[in-house]
């Protein structure tokens, strides 16, 4: 090989090594520019939203930056863009968009995920209008405390204001108004105008859109809390929430697979439970997939295709316990819901229902007190004993459940049924026919003498008199 040769070889190694730095040098300066994430590149229409956003809402414009979609080019536009007379366009600036981004405009990019969303419980979320609960709230504690509270989680109709001819009311700007009775809402079943249920956002929370942050409890905790379905509480009291909390940096809550056992073994959160993916199962955004009870009602009963559902779950399970460890968690379980179900709710519901009929309470929701009490009972009470059981939360299954449930019962839903039924002997026997059941006879002296002694003794050795 001749010099000349050599040295034409040298120079282009050279250029191609000097190209390559500067490619590198391109992209770290790109990375530096946006906080160490890839460079984002705006284009086409996005240009006109994002160049004026960034002076009027300049966090959705920051947090958009920093999203999945921005880094693949998907900007404004493409998500809020609209048809020529869908119910909620409107025309802005030189373009048809629309203001709410609902599932069904995210279904052209996501159409499995939102076929999986729409077939669960949480896009039905709204349906609760009408139920007890939302009786309560938009009319024994006023219309407001619904709208505020209810609503914000299960969701409700998005409706505009309108003239008295029909037509939407709208800014001077030409953006549509909404009723603010219904709108911001970002309930899990919202009804859009464009008659889609759900909010993507009540999870991905816009405009960000994290896959981090759809993992996190606290996004399920927003709803999931409080007297009634106190399911964040009852997971930071479980050993699952313990170790998330231990171990959070170790969870690995940005990867895009995200597989048990595979891209983290730190703990599991309520995603990894009832959503996420496994070796054997892919991700899902129908969130009863796994759930084979339900707890929410007064009885509980198991749903449809329990079994496929609870081996989903066992599958789940199976990745951090042995399957005779899942086998007896589920004896415990159904044990616990039967329990409930035969012991309290059962009996409960059978005199209420029979004090209806014979007219003792009326047909009006929460004018008669025992009303009340029974609402607490198994909508309180009831659900904070299955719920703390079903997720391993002890406090919550005994003195924040069965503890108190039985309290209601015995002492308030008892007295309070016997003073209503007093001279209807057939309510009175009903009555007596539960109390005399097995389950029920030690409140009228069936603890015999010799186990009262027994019991008074352990603890007159362990504690003293």
């Amino acid at each position: 090989m001749s010099l000349r040769v050599k040295q034409l070889i040298v120079a282009v190694l050279s250029l191609f090594f000097l190209a390559s730095l500067l490619i590198v040098a391109w992209i770290e300066g790109g990375k530096q520019r946006a906080g160490g994430k890839p460079r984002i590149v705006v284009t086409g229409v996005n240009e006109q939203c994002v160049s004026c956003h960034e002076d009027k809402t300049p966090v959705i414009v920051a947090q958009w930056k920093d999203s999945v979609h921005a880094q693949k080019a998907i900007g404004c536009y493409e998500c809020h863009q609209a048809e020529e007379g869908e119910p909620d366009a409107f025309r802005h600036e030189g373009h048809i968009i629309a203001t709410i981004v609902s599932p069904k405009d995210c279904a052209r990019c996501h159409e499995k995920e939102v076929a999986e969303f729409t077939a669960s419980h949480h896009a039905r979320g709204a349906q609760f209008v009408g139920s007890l609960d939302n009786i309560l709230g938009e009319i024994v504690e006023g219309p407001l405390a619904a709208q505020n509270g209810c609503w914000q989680c299960h969701g409700s109709p998005v409706r505009f204001l309108r003239d008295d001819a029909g037509n939407i009311l709208k800014y001077e700007d030409g953006r549509l108004k909404f009723d603010p009775a219904t709108w911001p809402n970002t309930g899990i079943g919202r009804i859009n105008p464009d008659g889609s249920n759900g909010s993507c956002t009540a999870c991905h929370s816009r405009h960000v859109f994290s896959k981090a942050m759809a993992r996190q409890p606290e996004v399920c905790g927003k709803c999931h809390m409080g007297p009634d379905h106190p399911q964040i509480e009852i997971y930071y009291e479980s050993k699952h929430g313990i170790a998330f909390k231990t171990r959070i940096d170790e969870m690995n809550l940005d990867s895009d697979s995200w597989v048990l056992g595979k891209d983290y073994t730190a703990a599991p959160t309520c995603a990894t439970c009832h959503m996420s993916a496994t070796r054997n199962q892919p991700v899902t955004h129908d969130v009863g997939a796994r759930i084979s009870w339900t707890l929410r009602p007064v009885v509980s009963k198991k749903l449809e295709n329990w079994e496929q559902k609870r081996e989903a779950m066992k599958d789940v399970c199976n990745h951090c316990h042995s399957p005779s460890f899942v086998n007896a968690f589920y004896d415990q379980f159904d044990a616990s819901i039967e329990l409930y179900n035969k012991k309290f709710a059962i009996p409960a519901q059978k005199i209420m229902d029979a004090l209806r009929k014979k007219g003792k309470i009326t047909p009006t929701p929460f004018d008669d007190e025992i009303e009340w009490t029974f609402f607490l009972l198994w909508h309180h009470e009831g659900r904070r004993a299955r719920m703390g059981v079903s997720m391993q939360g002890p406090d919550y299954t005994q003195w924040h459940g069965f503890f108190e449930l039985a309290h209601r019962f015995y002492f308030e839903l008892i007295p309070q049924a016997k003073e209503l039924a007093e001279g209807d002997e057939e309510l009175m026997q009903l009555i007596a026919d539960i109390e005399n059941a097995p389950e029920h006879r030690w409140k009228k002296g069936g603890l015999d003498k010799k186990t009262i002694q027994q019991i008074q003794k352990f603890y007159q050795e362990r504690y003293g008199k």
